[in-house]
């Protein structure tokens, strides 16, 4: 009480009168962003309406955020900034610039290795440790009735009895009349050259036993009914030869990303997993959070915020469920972005850059992105010279503009709700300022739930807060889902 106190006096004292307004204005203030200020009020009115979005301080945030991000476009548009400078489609393209200068390097590291040459590759087919099957597949649904069984049993005989006539001439044709099996059927029935333990146990154990020109019996596995064949080396070498590249390309890969990581001396930092989990549902915040989750030789780290970049260049959908992770599988999350992050040096310190044909393919993706926020706001650069003489005046229709769509957007849901990709949004937001509010946010919210309030009393309907109707689109997640799914990151 002395301190709430305190405050009360040194307010009430002369002079102080503009420390006042800063207090009260930020009481009324949700965010704001390159001098554009979104109120509490318009939030409120935004969310309160739109009785399909659920009132939650997470939601509420991540819309503000949308709004803000969607000011910053639309105050660069009023300014007449130009999108299309190379440097902003640079950094607004980051993940795309990344694995094409990655593709760059890696192409000059196979081109270190040499080719396989064709001895190598017929004696890796002869030495067996990397085989190449056939198969036809009657599929049998897991809940078949044992009826169902016995007669896709009989038909997966009647199939091997056809092959058998021939001794295997005729596979393929049976492979393209028969087969259940969409992805291997579209390529005569031919899987991908791999070790021993790659399929099913019991698919494995059949195939294994077979020489080169031999087919088995029909085969149960949990999928359904096999005949597995195991072509000879005259009849696979092209495709053979491509799988066994590509199989010594991954590991020659994985043999290269582990010595990055053991020459810089990556260490994971204590406490990461929990630095994980408390950054995924404040991406907002942590976009500069400089706290370490590992560190490597040179005096480098992999730090929260370099987490975020990493997690909003990722699927939304595989972003969720990191919080359910385990700490075991947070800390290799952590070790592999940090060694992704090493390699990026490494390809930076190669000093490779985009080709021609490179740039064509980034400028294509950035323009669409900056055409379709255009299409959203109704906006162009053209028509904002013509709507007023200064820049203070088209900013002002731009906001306008702005203010119109996340109207339609959120509160009617008659418009596609689509955030500013969010590397465009970061590019952007440099050198301008952006800040949100927690106790505007709060504040917002208390005033929707009013105006549900209010509305249900009016319709007589209770209100409701199921999230129904928000589109999804390309960038972070403005609402963050119901429920997780696990992380795949790339």
């Amino acid at each position: 009480m002395r301190r709430l106190a305190l405050i009360g006096w040194v307010l009430a004292l002369g002079g102080c009168n503009a420390l006042r307004d800063t207090f009260a204005g930020r009481q009324q203030t949700v965010g704001t962003a390159a001098g554009q200020t979104l109120t509490v009020e318009h939030l409120a009115k935004l969310i309160g309406h739109a009785s399909r979005i659920p009132v939650r301080p997470d939601v509420f945030t991540g819309l503000a955020s949308v709004y803000l991000d969607y000011a910053v476009f639309a105050t660069a548009l009023g300014h007449g900034r130009d999108l299309h400078d190379s440097t902003l489609v640079l950094a607004a393209e980051w993940p795309l610039v990344s694995q094409i200068r990655w593709e760059r390097y890696h192409e000059q590291l196979i081109a270190t290795r040499g080719q396989l040459t064709t001895a190598q590759m017929d004696s890796a087919f002869t030495a067996g440790s990397m085989r190449l099957f056939q198969h036809i597949l009657i599929r049998v649904p897991a809940s078949a009735l044992p009826m169902i069984e016995q007669q896709k049993q009989k038909e997966a005989t009647s199939v091997l009895m056809q092959a058998a006539v021939q001794r295997g001439a005729n596979f393929r044709q049976l492979v393209q009349k028969y087969s259940e099996d969409p992805g291997s059927k579209v390529r005569g029935g031919y899987l991908p050259a791999s070790a021993r333990g790659q399929w099913v146990a019991a698919f494995d154990s059949a195939a294994w036993t077979l020489p080169p020109g031999a087919m088995t019996g029909v085969v149960r596995t949990p999928f359904g009914f096999h005949i597995i064949r195991r072509p000879p080396l005259a009849e696979v070498r092209d495709s053979f030869r491509v799988d066994l590249a590509n199989a010594r390309t991954n590991f020659l890969d994985s043999l290269y990303m582990d010595s990055l990581a053991r020459d810089r001396r990556l260490e994971i930092v204590s406490g990461a997993p929990a630095r994980v989990r408390a950054a995924v549902p404040q991406i907002v915040a942590a976009r500069t959070d400089e706290r370490a989750l590992a560190t490597y030789r040179g005096g480098g780290a992999f730090r929260v915020k370099d987490l975020a970049r990493w997690l909003l260049a990722l699927d939304p959908n595989d972003v969720r469920g990191i919080t359910t992770a385990t700490d075991a599988q947070l800390t290799q999350l952590v070790r592999v972005l940090a060694q992704r992050e090493i390699l990026l040096d490494e390809v930076a310190k190669a000093g490779v850059q985009l080709a021609a044909r490179d740039w064509e393919q980034v400028r294509a993706e950035h323009d669409s992105s900056v055409a379709r926020l255009e299409r959203l706001l109704d906006l162009s650069p053209e028509m904002l010279k013509d709507s007023g003489a200064t820049p203070a005046a088209r900013v002002h229709v731009a906001m306008a503009h702005l203010d119109r769509y996340t109207e339609q957007a959120i509160t009617q849901g008659t418009s596609p709700f689509v955030p500013v990709p969010p590397f465009l949004a970061a590019a952007l937001r440099e050198g301008q300022d952006w800040t949100l509010n927690p106790a505007g946010v709060a504040r917002a919210v208390e005033g929707a739930q009013a105006i549900r309030a209010a509305d249900s009393t009016a319709t007589g309907h209770a209100p409701t807060s199921a999230p129904t109707g928000l589109r999804r689109a390309s960038g972070p997640p403005p609402v963050p889902a119901e429920s997780p799914r696990p992380a795949t990151p790339r």
